[in-house]
């Protein structure tokens, strides 16, 4: 099985991520223009919708982290599932960087950083479950 403190953690990691993807998709859904203003620097312009599209993406996210906060225990595969979730976006948002015309420094740092940082979490996420799946000797 795993430690208390990882099992902890465990909570604290997914609830985290729940609140950092409702700003994400809030943000991105309902406020646009404040999303491109601390984001680029730049005004909302996005005729085909495809930045509210990707807040649609992290309400999902919103969805299934939050179920997982309660069913994760019991049935463990959510670690999984959670930690492919957060993977699905390890080349989309440098490919972003690489392709947006104009950055603040913010908004530069903060989606340079999540590639890793969901590779990490994923990573752990996949760890927690063998460990938790071998105590029980499967």
């Amino acid at each position: 099985m795993i430690s208390p403190k990882v099992r902890i953690f465990i909570y604290i990691l997914l609830a985290v991520l729940v609140f950092w993807d409702i700003g994400l998709s809030v943000s991105t859904m309902f406020f646009p223009d404040f999303f491109f203003k601390i984001a680029h620097g730049a005004p909302y312009i996005d005729p085909q919708g495809l930045i509210k599209r990707t807040g649609a993406v992290w309400a999902a996210f919103v969805l299934l982290q939050t179920i997982a906060i309660f069913r994760w225990e019991k049935a463990t595969w959510w670690l999984v599932l959670i930690a492919g979730v957060r993977m699905t976006e390890l080349f989309s948002d440098w490919v972003y960087i690489c392709v947006a015309e104009s950055w603040t420094t913010i908004g530069r740092v903060t989606v340079f950083t999540q590639p890793p940082m969901n590779l990490a979490i994923g990573l752990f996420l996949i760890w927690a479950y063998k460990k938790i799946m071998k105590s029980r000797g499967c």
